[in-house]
C-alpha cells in the first residue's frame, strides 16, 4: 500500500515527507532517539461504518460487499470501517474476520483507509487479531473496550489493555467507546492516558453526550484524531474540532453528512444546523429505531445491497422498507428516491 506522509519535525525530513491529501490525511512523527521511531498517523472525515452483507442462507456475501464497495468509492469518504458494530463483528468466526478484510482490501483504493474494527474481551486475542489485520493490510484497528466482565474493568485496566495491545500492534489503533452496547465507557480522563501513546491515534467516541466529547477534546493534543459516532452531535462535534466522523447514516446520506462537516468547519453555523435537524429522523431509523436491520432496509432502499443480518436480528420486511422510505423521503436528502418519493408522499 502507498501511504503518503509528512512530518511533524522542523527542517528536513528524516522520513518520508509529502502534502497531506484532501480526503482524511496521514502524518509521521518521529519520537525521542531513546525510543523506537513510530509511525502515527491521524485520521479525518467521513468513514461510514459498513454492514456485512449476508445472502439468504446467512453466508457473507463477498460479491456483494465488493460490489457496494466499489460504488461507494464515489462517495468522498476518507477511508471505512469494516467489522465494527454495524458490521456485525459479533456474529463472524474468526475466518470469516479474515476474509472479510481480504475482499474489503481488494476494494478499497490504496489511497483510502481501511480500519478494522477488533471487539475482543480478552487482551490475547486482540493483540493476534492486530497481528493478522496487518498482515492482510489494514491500515489502522478500531479497539473497542472489554466488557463481560464489566464490573471488574476500572479505568487502570482499560489504560493496561489499550497499552498492552498498542505495543504489540504492528499498525496504529483507535479507541472505540460505545456504551449503549457494551456498559463500559472510556473516561475523558482516560483517553488522555492513552492518547500519550505513540500508537494510540484516536477515539470514536459513540456515547452521544456533548459533554464528555468536549471534555475529550479539551484534554487530549491537537494530533490525536477524536471522531464522533452519533450523527445527533455532528455538527457540534466539528464546531468543537473533532477531526471527523464514523457514522451509520453515513452509507446512505454521505454528501449531507460532509456538507454539514464542511459547513461546520467553515463557521456557518446556520446551514449546517439546518441540515442537522433534516438528518436526524434518517440517522435515527438506521440506528436506535431499527438498528443494523433499518440501515440493512435503508441501502435496499437506495439501491445498494443491504441484505438481512444474522440472527437473532430481525430481518427486514416490506413493512420496515416501506417506512423507511417514508423517512428519506420526508428528509428531502435523496433526489435519486424523488420518484418512488412522488409516489410515497401522494
Amino acid at each position: 500500500m502507498s501511504l503518503r506522509w509528512r512530518s511533524r519535525a522542523s527542517g528536513p525530513c528524516a522520513i518520508r515527507c509529502a502534502p497531506s491529501r484532501k480526503r482524511g490525511w496521514l502524518y509521521a512523527e518521529s519520537r525521542t532517539a531513546h525510543r523506537r521511531r513510530t509511525m502515527k498517523r491521524m485520521v479525518s472525515g467521513l468513514l461510514p461504518p459498513i454492514p456485512t452483507p449476508f445472502d439468504e442462507s446467512e453466508r457473507v456475501a463477498h460479491e456483494r460487499l465488493r460490489s457496494n464497495i466499489e460504488r461507494w468509492n464515489q462517495y468522498g469518504y476518507s477511508g471505512y470501517v469494516i467489522l465494527g458494530s454495524n458490521g456485525e463483528f459479533v456474529h463472524l468466526t474468526e475466518s470469516e474476520r479474515w476474509k472479510v478484510i481480504e475482499t474489503a482490501r481488494e476494494a478499497i483504493p490504496s489511497d483510502l483507509l481501511l480500519i478494522a474494527g477488533a471487539s475482543y474481551n480478552a487482551t490475547r486475542e486482540a493483540i493476534e487479531f492486530a497481528r493478522r489485520a496487518a498482515s492482510l493490510r489494514a491500515d489502522a484497528l478500531l479497539v473497542g473496550t472489554p466488557h463481560y466482565y464489566r464490573e471488574q474493568i476500572t479505568p487502570a485496566l482499560l489504560v493496561e489493555h489499550y497499552r498492552r495491545i498498542a505495543d504489540a500492534s504492528p499498525i496504529p489503533i483507535l479507541l472505540y467507546s460505545v456504551p449503549q452496547f457494551t456498559g463500559v465507557a472510556i473516561a475523558p480522563e482516560t483517553v488522555a492516558r492513552l492518547a500519550e501513546h505513540p500508537n494510540i491515534v484516536g477515539i470514536k467516541d459513540s456515547g452521544g453526550n456533548l459533554a464528555t466529547l468536549a471534555e475529550i477534546l479539551r484534554l487530549v493534543p491537537s494530533d490525536f484524531s477524536v471522531l464522533t459516532g452519533s450523527a445527533a452531535l455532528l455538527h457540534a462535534a466539528m464546531a468543537l474540532g473533532a477531526k471527523g466522523a464514523v457514522l451509520a447514516v453515513g452509507c446512505i446520506a454521505a454528501k449531507t453528512c460532509l456538507e454539514i462537516m464542511r459547513l461546520a468547519r467553515e463557521g456557518d453555523g446556520a446551514r449546517a444546523a439546518e441540515l442537522q435537524l433534516r438528518l436526524l429522523p434518517v440517522a435515527r431509523a438506521v440506528t436506535t429505531q431499527f438498528g443494523i436491520s433499518g440501515l440493512k432496509a435503508a441501502l435496499d432502499v437506495i439501491g445498494f445491497y443491504g441484505g438481512p443480518p444474522r440472527a437473532p436480528l430481525p430481518v427486514p420486511d416490506d413493512n420496515m422498507r416501506a417506512e423507511i422510505r417514508a423517512i428519506l423521503c420526508a428528509s428531502g436528502l435523496f433526489p435519486e428516491l424523488e420518484q418512488a418519493c412522488a409516489h410515497t408522499l401522494s
